[in-house]
């Protein structure tokens, strides 16, 4: 059955792609799910979100959530360099004395980088953001007490429609944020503590 966008076939490299991400293997932690993507934004596109399921992994992590959405556009906008867009997301909380770490934001985009070069995810033309948000509660919330987390926004030019790499290695680094052990080699987590580990 031929893959259809809005009623109409989707070009054979786009059809290609969306087979790559279905196939994709993300780790067992994550509930992943295709949701609507944002119209306007390409021609075609397609999205996902995932969080971190605690019940999966018998509460050892905090919860994580994020979005991966794919852009097509076959005109290959200059921008891009090239005819597909990721476009990601991935926020997780975090123990305070983390999230004033100096390092933080370095460490969650070098998580980023490794866990696509693990996957085997070929791009060029990365970008993005690592943000880390403190906050305190007051008067009725001052019972939430202080709060930290992560967020990561990202972009990046596959070089080819095998995706399912790129939805892997997404998945990596969400796991990682929420503080799951890494399945990559060379990586360490930021605190074992936060684990719950000794």
């Amino acid at each position: 059955m031929p893959v259809t966008v809005a009623g109409s076939p989707a070009p054979p490299l786009f059809a290609s792609a969306l087979d790559a991400i279905r196939a994709a293997n993300p780790r067992a932690e994550l509930d992943v799910a295709e949701i609507r993507a944002p119209a306007g934004v390409a021609p075609y596109a397609v999205a996902l979100s995932a969080d971190v399921t605690s019940a999966r992994h018998e509460g050892d992590s905090e919860q994580g959530t994020g979005r991966f959405v794919l852009l097509h556009d076959p005109a290959a906008p200059d921008a891009w360099g090239g005819v597909f867009r990721v476009v990601c997301f991935v926020q997780a909380p975090l123990e305070t004395d983390i999230g004033v770490d100096p390092f933080l934001a370095d460490v969650a985009w070098s998580w980023l980088v490794g866990a696509l070069d693990a996957h085997g995810a070929a791009y060029r033309s990365l970008s993005g953001t690592a943000t880390k948000i403190l906050s305190s509660g007051y008067g009725e919330l001052a019972d939430q007490g202080d709060g930290a987390q992560i967020e990561l926004r990202a972009s990046w030019t596959p070089t080819d429609a095998r995706m399912s790499s790129h939805v892997e290695g997404w998945g990596e680094l969400l796991c990682m944020l929420a503080g799951l052990p890494p399945t990559i080699e060379g990586v360490t987590t930021l605190s074992s503590r936060r684990l719950g580990r000794d």
